[in-house]
């Protein structure tokens, strides 16, 4: 595979991610729209790295360490979700604005 190839999809995933986290209310959708986003700049950055030094592992070793920081992260905000539906029984994110303060 080309960097080109890899840089398309990584463009491909950020962009679907964009649309789904600016055109959802769901809390849990917002949530799978930005972590689409972020799995399409793992991508770039992996494809990338790959092209600049395809014999050292720095850059593998890079992305599991933020593809595993991405997955706690998720966790922590579903989570919070969770939580926060079973307080007050909110799901969409301008029910949610309240919580401000």
């Amino acid at each position: 595979m080309t960097l080109e190839t890899f840089l398309l999809l990584g463009a491909a995933l950020f962009c679907v991610g964009l649309f789904g986290a600016l055109s959802q209310q769901s809390v849990v959708m917002l949530m799978m729209g930005l972590e689409l986003m972020i799995n399409g700049v793992v991508a770039a950055a992996a494809g990338f790295w790959f092209w600049v030094s395809p014999g050292m592992p720095d850059g593998q070793v890079l992305v599991l360490v933020a593809i595993t920081v991405m997955a706690l992260e998720m966790a922590m905000g579903f989570a919070v979700v969770t939580a926060l539906f079973r307080a007050r029984d909110v799901d969409m994110t301008d029910e949610a604005g309240d919580l401000k303060g």
